[in-house]
């Protein structure tokens, strides 16, 4: 079992930063990938950016250039820090541990609300 507990969010204007975290506990050598997931009002939830194990990062167009995801190993935390937010980056974040054995992100963290005003 993988637990994610996640941190950061909250409210920032236009053109502000912020960061979120995840720390990871359990059985993470079953992991290969880490990733930030959100979800707007009504909209479906949608992958925002990845981190592998080996360190690889991908991003959504959406977010290039803004976001940066990184790890710190030693601490088993993934970040996600947010600049140049714009109000369309307003949803409630997830972080995601991809099981190596399936591919699939099926253990996933509270949610942390990120709201951009304008």
């Amino acid at each position: 079992q993988v637990q994610l507990v996640e941190s950061g969010g909250g409210l920032v204007q236009a053109g502000g930063s912020l960061r979120l975290s995840c720390a990871a506990s359990g059985s993470i050598f079953s992991i290969d990938a880490m990733g930030w997931h959100r979800q707007a009002p009504g909209k479906q939830r949608e992958l925002v950016a990845l981190i592998t194990s080996e360190g690889m990062a991908g991003y959504i167009d959406d977010v290039k250039g803004r976001f940066t995801i990184s790890r710190d190993n030693a601490k088993n935390t993934v970040y996600l820090q947010m600049n140049s937010l714009e109000p369309e980056d307003t949803a409630v974040y997830y972080c995601a541990a991809r099981r190596s054995s399936s591919g699939r992100y099926d253990t996933w963290g509270q949610g942390t609300q990120v709201t951009v005003s304008s």
